[in-house]
């Protein structure tokens, strides 16, 4: 009897990029519950793929044990000790191609995923562009499935069950709608002005009927304490937990309010409605929180900066584009927010 698949899965970074993987591996397992999968990608990313059957998980060290051509080519080797059968690198940078070229060499099939380059350079380029919504990055990472012979439909879709509350924080849950914020992103120019996001949340605090979690770094925690507002019932989750435990928290949420940046992708994981704001890139490039509506992405002026999107990873604009997050006006954030939760 012929053993089942053993498919490889590569994703090494960003966070967001491998939590929208996420809902791909539900459906692939769900059509194929014989297929086995081992993930390779960052220790820290662990915790997105514990409860999704038959996959098992194998960490990449990249500033360490698994550094250099060297280090990568001994990953390569861990993995295929494993009776890999087929590859799937959903990354396709430098790194994954030697691990492809490996596995290759001892005539394993391998798949890699389109970008798509052509498209976002055009989608991004500064005039005679084609603003329309281009292949997500979801598909993009089924296509790589349908390459190896796997017949992969996205809809209806799968999420992650939600988790028990973190114990740390479950006595101070209250019966209000929850509301999680997330105003950081990598690049300034993805994210919305505190002063404004303060003025949404003094609006939502006003009404006495919402409960706000607010998401950052350790780093970023005390200008997230600005938006505190010395409220019981606006907690400062920065430095508070661990991965495991904020994604735990994320799955009880009811929305989750974020910049084109990680946070957003994690809540789409449990099927969380996630309302996204957009600076200097856009909705049409393919990164979309999964299974979101064009109805829930608040974007910035189009007419006013008619370049937009300027970029794809929000790293390039041009001068006079540094506050084009300002014409999305709290009143439209906060109508969305309450247009969500009624």
């Amino acid at each position: 009897m012929k053993p089942p698949a053993h498919i490889l899965v590569i994703r090494l970074s960003a966070m967001g990029d491998v939590a929208m993987t996420v809902p791909v591996l539900l459906k692939l397992v769900e059509g194929y519950p014989d297929i086995q999968l081992t993930v390779i990608s960052r220790k820290l990313f662990k915790p997105f793929f514990e409860d999704i059957p038959n996959i098992s998980f194998l960490e990449a060290d990249v500033k360490g044990a698994h550094k250099g051509l060297v280090g990568i080519v001994k990953l390569a080797k861990q993995a295929k000790k494993l009776h890999i059968t087929t590859v799937a690198d959903l990354h396709n940078v430098i790194r994954t191609k030697v691990m492809r070229r490996y596995f290759t060499s001892f005539s394993i099939k391998v798949a890699k995923i389109d970008k798509g380059r052509a498209e976002k350079r055009a989608i991004t380029k500064a005039s005679g562009k084609p603003l329309k919504p281009i292949k997500s990055t979801h598909e993009r990472y089924a296509d790589v499935f349908r390459k190896l012979g796997y017949a992969l439909d996205l809809q209806p879709p799968l999420f992650l069950k939600r988790k028990p509350w973190p114990a740390k924080i479950s006595e101070k849950i209250t019966s209000k709608k929850r509301i999680g914020i997330a105003p950081f992103a990598a690049y300034q120019s993805k994210m919305y002005p505190l002063d404004l996001m303060k003025e949404v949340i003094q609006t939502l605090e006003a009404t006495n009927e919402y409960q706000m979690f607010l998401f950052g770094s350790l780093e970023e925690k005390n200008a997230l304490e600005t938006l505190v507002l010395n409220s019981n019932t606006i907690i400062n989750t920065a430095g508070m937990f661990s991965l495991e435990e904020e994604l735990a928290l994320i799955s009880n949420l009811d929305v989750m309010v974020s910049m084109d940046s990680g946070n957003g992708h994690l809540a789409a994981m449990y099927g969380i409605p996630v309302i996204t704001l957009w600076g200097v890139t856009h909705p049409f490039t393919g990164f979309v929180p999964f299974h979101q509506p064009m109805e829930n992405q608040l974007i910035s002026d189009v007419e006013k900066y008619p370049l937009l999107p300027t970029s794809v990873y929000g790293n390039k604009f041009p001068k006079g584009y540094e506050k084009v997050m300002e014409s999305i006006k709290p009143v439209s954030v906060v109508n969305k927010i309450e247009e969500v939760l009624s």
